[in-house]
């Protein structure tokens, strides 16, 4: 004769739920679900209960009767490692206590593989998609969605304002503020390590870069500008063509910090001082920035709060509720070790 088996704890039902909250299991669902027309004081004693009772609905269940996935894609294609750790952290954060599931979908190159996006998207039964640059950016993509109906949100999108909704940093204000950072230490001779190309941002920090040096009345030198990809090898490499040269930069302005630490350790490895020899920044913020030495004075993108703030205009569109075309988010120049004042 076998041993009776023991049936485990009581697995926790929505009934158990909506009796804690002192709530019908139907208000129940339609917290859960994102449903609108629910007091904001309702959906706290129903969270508080899903919160203390660790409940977790069946979201397949749920899928089923609503016919939907509870799926939410997230598209990206940046190279930068510390990037897309934030914008992943972000989307997760806010999709806590929320029954959707996050599908990461990155792409080796939007330029390249943009007519393939929405048909991966409606292969991965998403139900909305939050699109980080440079896929925020793709009028194929943007046009593709709109034209199914698929909801989305727009990551630091710096063209087509017609297409929302989207959270936004003004990167030519940003980019022209580190580099009156640099401009302002008495540097004149910078060279400028460019993003990809095929990134808008790139373009756009170029511009705040310019504005900079013009209000300061410093021209660029074209032959110290050299295309990057935003990664940490592209940065490197560029920055060891730079301090080659017969009379090298005094400072370098990076548009990542990936690029700004491989120009930091290009500088290191032929001996040069930063920033007793060389100044550097960066832009974003990101990780890399803040633990190399000397850490790496930038400017903060905040692609993590952006992130999160995309998801919840996605969340809202879910749930019918009527979300604002631009959710703007700020910059903010952070001085840390690496640039040197001269003279």
């Amino acid at each position: 004769m076998q041993p009776p088996r023991s049936r485990g704890p009581k697995r926790i039902t929505i009934v158990d739920v909506a009796a804690r909250a002192g709530v019908s299991t139907k208000t129940v669902s339609r917290v859960l679900n994102g449903e609108p027309h629910v007091k904001e004081a309702v959906r706290d004693k129903v969270r508080d209960a899903v919160r203390a009772l660790d409940y977790h609905p069946n979201v397949m269940a749920q899928g089923l009767a609503r016919q939907r996935s509870h799926l939410i894609g997230l598209v990206y294609e940046n190279p930068s490692p510390s990037y897309t750790v934030e914008l992943q952290m972000g989307v997760l954060d806010r999709l806590r206590g929320e029954p959707y599931r996050l599908v990461v979908l990155p792409v080796r190159s939007i330029a390249d593989h943009a007519d393939e996006v929405v048909g991966l998207l409606r292969s991965a039964a998403v139900d909305g998609v939050v699109l980080a640059p440079p896929a925020s950016n793709d009028r194929r993509i943007l046009d593709e969605l709109v034209g199914i109906g698929m909801p989305f949100a727009r990551i630091a999108p710096t063209r087509w304002d017609d297409i929302v909704p989207g959270v936004t940093l003004d990167d030519i204000a940003a980019a022209r503020d580190i580099a009156a950072h640099v401009l302002d230490h008495g540097h004149r001779r910078i060279a400028i390590i460019k993003g990809d190309p095929t990134h808008t941002a790139s373009d756009a920090r170029m511009t705040g870069y310019e504005q900079a040096f013009a209000a300061a009345g410093v021209a660029i030198d074209p032959a110290l500008v050299l295309d990057g990809r935003f990664t940490f090898d592209s940065g490197f490499t560029a920055a060891r063509a730079l301090l080659a040269m017969d009379q090298p930069p005094t400072a370098i302005l990076a548009q990542n910090d990936d690029m700004a630490v491989g120009a930091l350790m290009a500088a290191r490895e032929v001996g040069i001082e930063v920033p007793a020899q060389l100044s550097i920044v960066g832009f974003d913020d990101s990780e890399i920035g803040r633990i190399a030495w000397p850490r790496v004075t930038t400017v903060r993108q905040p692609v993590f709060e952006m992130a999160v703030s995309a998801t919840g205009l996605l969340l809202d569109q879910f749930a019918g509720v009527p979300v604002p075309d631009v959710l703007p988010h700020d910059h903010r120049l952070i001085e840390r070790d690496s640039v040197r004042k001269l003279g």
